[in-house]
């Protein structure tokens, strides 16, 4: 059986899942392989269309009916939230009146921004396709931009300034790492243990010889040079990715909880675990 797999093109997704693409792992059934931006993922998982599939936390109370959450192979941490950037670095400090590009409506970058946000919401909300957020601020087309992955290390390139670091906010209010991407198997398709022990086998994998996942994950990172492919995998593939462990589900468990009690995203209705 060939399973269809759902993943980003950015470095960390293809640094992990470079030896499961690739049938290197041992027990592991033929892959094929679909490259997408992740609002487009959390679309597709809501209509059950991959066996496994990389999407956003905050889009986990829509999906765990038909998929479980897997303990790794996902994206969480800590230095690596998501930013809100602007052109002027004497912004007042919130979003109220303003409008602001966004890289989709079920993103845990955009349930972040809405938690902090509180009070002081945006006027307008636009879903942009990621690429095209920062040069759209840059322009003046949007006010703010909701930025995600190596927007990080490239923002500068463009004369933006970080309005606020979501990762840093969440970090301070809480004292957990921030949950970005969650990979998920397809009930009643995939085994979710043997799914778990395939990803993992294909993180260590990775790490265990990173050079061999380099061509792979530059030919899918085209618009990024090597230092920067680099930086994203190095900040986003971490002990989290091979075990979301303890302090992975309480992190998972604040933010949809927070999100249910402020009535932006539905109670969970299916376990975590």
């Amino acid at each position: 059986m060939t399973l269809s797999l759902a993943i980003s093109p950015c470095p960390n997704d293809t640094f992990v899942f470079h030896a499961l693409v690739h049938g290197l792992v041992p027990g592991a059934p033929p892959v094929d392989v679909t490259y997408a931006d992740v609002d487009v993922t959390n679309m597709a998982a809501a209509k059950g269309t991959y066996d496994l599939v990389k999407v956003s936390y905050a889009a986990l109370p829509w999906l765990l009916d038909k998929y479980a959450l897997l303990p790794c192979g996902g994206a969480l941490g800590r230095g690596c939230g998501p930013l809100v950037l602007v052109r002027d670095p004497e912004a007042t400090p919130d979003l109220a009146g303003r409008t602001v590009a966004v890289p989709g409506d079920r993103t845990t970058a955009y349930l972040l921004m809405r938690l902090w946000s509180a009070g002081a919401e945006p006027a307008n909300v636009k879903v942009v396709p990621f690429h095209e957020i920062m040069p759209g601020v840059a322009a003046g087309k949007y006010d703010a931009g909701l930025v995600i992955h190596e927007a990080r290390f490239t923002y500068h390139r463009h004369g933006l300034h970080a309005l606020v670091d979501l990762g840093d906010w969440w970090e301070r209010d809480t004292g957990l790492p921030i949950p970005l991407g969650a990979i998920l198997a397809r009930r009643g398709v995939v085994d979710p243990a043997e799914a778990a022990t395939w990803v993992r086998e294909s993180v260590h994998a990775a790490w265990a010889d990173p050079e061999a996942t380099q061509e792979y994950v530059l030919a899918h990172a085209q618009e990024l040079e090597p230092a920067v492919a680099s930086q994203h995998i190095a900040l986003y593939v971490n002990d989290f990715t091979a075990n979301l462990g303890e302090d992975g589900y309480a992190a998972v468990e604040a933010l949809l909880g927070r999100a249910a009690e402020a009535g932006l995203t539905p109670a969970l209705a299916n376990s975590l675990r």
